[in-house]
């Protein structure tokens, strides 16, 4: 029976309904949901367990599948990688006797192409091919080096505004001294430095008194029950997460000139430095690596796309094992190109397991497959369908990392060891360990270190990561 009218604090308003010794229900001991505003006869059917609408949330993974975590006692990592071992520049301009590299190709690069070398001149898009010999070389004028050649097939050689040139080797007479030219050793040097990461998570005395329990599953795998620490946990994960996120889309900060620059910290966070940035995955990529574009692999024409990328690498270190860490549409389209080439069953059906038994289990998607002399290994990466991280964006499609090492000397370690070419670097010593701290402050929770009412969990870390032999990786971005 509802109570007509509404309650305005009038006490008298109750007295028509008759307790009942019982908890069971009578037409005169029932209030309604309708007819209340401040409470419920009956308390609502609660579940105590979290539903878990997101699935796994967390994104990390990908650093930890693909690389390393080693400690550094410096502000700045630095190495270096070796130069190629062949001469050759790209652009030249030609004329009939001339071969001139221009400033921003030979400038600050020792010449090494000296008389007496023999080289192929070849127009910007390859097709036009000559042979010259170089019979003197010019002192740099402006930074420019020109050459004066004579060519084999005939004594002059075609002009190109943007040609290429390599030196294959070379022709002396008999009896020749002062031969050859010195060449030194050519390396890159290339630097990073950590950068600080922290959060904190602040819960109130008095919301630590309040007690609730949540019955949740977590991120790592395992469940239970969480009090009202169940946001710390989260908070944790989060923290754990932007570690990983911080290493793949750091930036170094540059001014308008393209010059390193810095960035002045938010007021009170000053804390007497400047903010420099750092070099992040795609960051790295972009600068150093191989960038693709527009790439869709349809079942059209993406074998021809994927082959271009094939050549490219034959170009760099041609490391035959690579991993494809990939967004969603590029996976499926990789299946669907791949699903193309296989003969077996109709339209290019692959059942996959069982001895590829038709009436068994039927795989329509390809972890690993081989096309040239590479191997590759495909997964979906969760950072780049996330809605709230790359997923929201979808500029990147997928990187393809190289599954290769490079020896180095340590110095933490006295000796030189191998590492993978994407490794982790964070600020360690024996006084202080930098790669993960937490600690709590404030006045709750038996931890007693400030008259704030409240407990704070506070999260660090100082670290960077180091893209080595960036050529040989593939970003794959939308045109």
């Amino acid at each position: 029976m509802a109570i007509a009218g509404s309650f305005t604090g009038s006490a008298g308003a109750l007295a028509h309904l008759t307790p009942r010794p019982t908890q069971t229900l009578f037409n005169d001991n029932y209030l309604s949901l309708g007819d209340m505003n401040f409470t419920q006869q009956f308390l609502p059917e609660v579940y105590e367990k979290e539903v878990e609408r997101y699935g796994n949330r967390t994104i990390s993974g990908f650093l930890r599948m693909v690389g390393a975590e080693m400690p550094m006692a410096s502000d700045q990592v630095v190495w270096s990688e070796q130069g190629r071992l062949h001469v050759a520049y790209d652009p030249v301009v030609t004329t009939a006797t001339t071969v001139v590299i221009p400033a921003n190709a030979a400038g600050g690069v020792q010449n090494v192409i000296g008389a007496g070398a023999t080289i192929v001149v070849a127009s910007a898009n390859g097709l036009v091919v000559e042979k010259a010999y170089v019979q003197a070389v010019a002192a740099a004028v402006a930074g420019a080096v020109t050459l004066t050649v004579v060519g084999y097939a005939a004594p002059t050689i075609t002009a190109h505004a943007a040609g290429k040139v390599f030196v294959y080797g070379s022709e002396y007479a008999k009896g020749t001294s002062n031969a050859g030219t010195s060449v030194d050793a050519a390396f890159e040097q290339f630097n990073n430095k950590p950068i600080i990461l922290r959060d904190k998570y602040n819960v109130s005395g008095s919301d630590t008194a309040q007690i609730g329990w949540v019955e949740v599953t977590t991120e790592v795998g395992t469940s239970g029950y969480l009090w009202y620490l169940k946001s710390e946990h989260e908070a944790r994960i989060r923290f754990e997460d932007q570690l990983e996120m911080s290493m793949i889309e750091a930036e170094k900060v540059f001014n308008a000139a393209g010059a390193a620059s810095f960035i002045t910290p938010a007021a009170g966070l000053e804390g007497g430095n400047q903010l420099t940035g750092s070099d992040g995955l795609f960051a790295a990529l972009e600068s150093r690596g191989l960038v693709y574009t527009g790439a869709d692999f349809d079942a059209a024409d993406g074998l021809a796309e994927f082959d271009e990328i094939l050549q490219e690498l034959d170009k760099q270190g041609s490391i035959e094992e690579n991993m494809m860490f990939l967004d969603r549409g590029t996976s499926l389209s990789i299946d669907n190109m791949l699903a193309q080439q296989n003969s077996y069953g109709a339209g290019g059906t692959s059942f996959g397991v069982f001895d590829n038994s038709e009436d068994m289990a039927l795989n329509l998607g390809f972890s690993g497959f081989r096309r040239g002399s590479y191997d590759f290994y495909k997964t979906d990466w969760k950072y780049l369908n996330d809605a709230t991280t790359r997923g929201l964006v979808g500029d990147i499609e997928g990187v393809i990392v190289p599954a290769g090492t490079s020896t180095v000397y340590d110095q933490s370690l006295g000796q030189n060891i191998s590492r993978p070419f994407l490794h982790i670097r964070y600020r360690a010593s024996e006084a202080d360990d930098r790669k993960m701290k937490s600690w709590i402050t404030g006045s709750v929770g038996g931890n007693y270190t400030s008259d704030e009412d409240a407990m704070n969990v506070h999260f660090l870390s100082e670290r960077c990561l180091c893209v080595q032999a960036a050529n040989n990786f593939v970003l794959l971005k939308k045109a």
